[in-house]
């Protein structure tokens, strides 16, 4: 699987910020792709009993992850991080349990996903960056 998401991989939230910056996505249009991931995840944490017993409590509130509530970067990535947590939860507890067919049918739901968003960036664009530094802390 690795390679097919943006936090597939040996991936860092700079991998993430430019998954978003190449597809240009806007704040609303990255928590968009964010929220699809925590529901997507959400729901296989509910309908697994292991995972419900471990692993429910921390689906109780929005975002998912240690970086959920902290914005600390400037220029509107502030999703890219808090994906990097939920995503390495993806990577390596819940993808290892799907089978082949779900993989491909969770690579499909993503990639029709992935292509709504996109069609939508003409309705929501990404403002211009500033000439700062596109990574400085805050």
């Amino acid at each position: 699987m690795s390679g097919h998401y943006p936090f597939s991989g040996k991936t860092n939230r700079l991998a993430v910020f430019a998954f978003f910056e190449k597809n240009q996505m806007s704040l609303a249009l990255q928590e968009r792709y964010y929220r699809w991931w925590h529901e997507w995840a959400k729901a296989f944490v509910i309908n697994d009993p292991d995972l419900r017993a471990s692993k429910a409590v921390e689906f109780a509130h929005f975002p998912y992850g240690q970086h959920a509530h902290g914005s600390f970067h400037l220029h509107d990535y502030q999703w890219s991080t808090p994906l990097v947590d939920l995503g390495v939860f993806v990577e390596t507890t819940i993808l290892p349990k799907l089978s082949n067919k779900a993989q491909h049918e969770l690579e499909e739901a993503h990639a029709k996903m992935l292509a709504t968003l996109l069609s939508e960036r003409d309705q929501e664009p990404r403002p211009e960056p500033p000439e700062v530094g596109r990574y400085r802390h805050v």
